[in-house]
């Protein structure tokens, strides 16, 4: 994610906007994509998911998890192997239709200035000074100790350049976990998926895609959190100026 850095460093206005617009939107993309997961607590692989097929997954959140109020189950035709239906016999919670113009249009937002801050860390040599590790820089015994830093809370106050283990966590946050949300997300839609059908082919069917997708969700949520915590232990106020006015 654009910046969410826990050094200090003199952050570029465009880093610096483009940072918090991003934060917004995913902020708003976490709130109605979870009140849309409530609205469906199920995750599949393949092709097809509904709540008479098998799930992957299931998650315990809202009413609509383990429900046990189905009707008898009616075959559409006389014969083996016929598709069934069923009806429920229970009050669900379906609020989708906000929480899917909310999470469209914060996708936007999120896809747009991404999209610009890539181009402009590409060309502004931005990547290459300050979040791709040098060659020199990486070895293992070096990474392993910063994790084990991170991890006893030893965490340096002020500025500095980024860790290695920063730069591994945004380097792999701006170059595969949010792509990788952003493009599992346009294969949930079906207007997308006719123009590009070999999205489904790719991820093995919008079910998949969905079921990746809230993963990925998962680890940014656990990164946005660590994140957080990272900056209040290296100096919140200072984080915050670093971040708002540049100084």
């Amino acid at each position: 994610m654009p910046s969410l850095s826990v050094t200090n460093g003199q952050h570029k206005r465009w880093v610096r906007i483009s940072h918090w617009i991003i934060a917004m939107s995913f902020v708003a993309l976490v709130f109605s994509g979870y009140e849309m997961l409530m609205t469906h607590p199920r995750l599949y692989w393949g092709e097809v998911g509904n709540d008479l097929t098998p799930a992957l997954l299931e998650l315990p959140v809202s009413r609509n998890y383990h429900h046990n109020g189905w009707t008898q189950r009616e075959s559409f035709f006389d014969r083996p192997g016929s598709p069934v239906s069923a009806g429920r016999t229970y009050d669900i919670f379906n609020q989708n239709g906000w929480g899917r113009s909310l999470h469209f249009l914060a996708g936007w937002f999120l896809f747009v200035t991404g999209a610009i801050y890539l181009l402009a860390g590409a060309f502004t040599g931005h990547f290459r000074k300050r979040l791709l590790p040098r060659r020199d820089e990486f070895t293992w015994r070096s990474f392993l100790r910063d994790v084990g830093d991170h991890l006893r809370m030893q965490i340096p106050k002020g500025g500095g350049p980024y860790g290695l283990l920063q730069k591994c966590t945004y380097v792999t946050i701006v170059f595969f976990l949010l792509p990788l949300m952003v493009v599992t997300g346009v294969t949930m839609s079906p207007a997308v998926t006719a123009a590009y059908p070999f999205l489904l082919k790719m991820f093995g069917g919008v079910q998949s895609a969905r079921t990746i997708h809230f993963f990925a969700f998962v680890a940014l949520v656990l990164f946005l959190v660590v994140h957080v915590v990272m900056v209040i232990r290296s100096g919140f106020r200072q984080q915050m100026r670093g971040m708002t006015l540049g100084k």
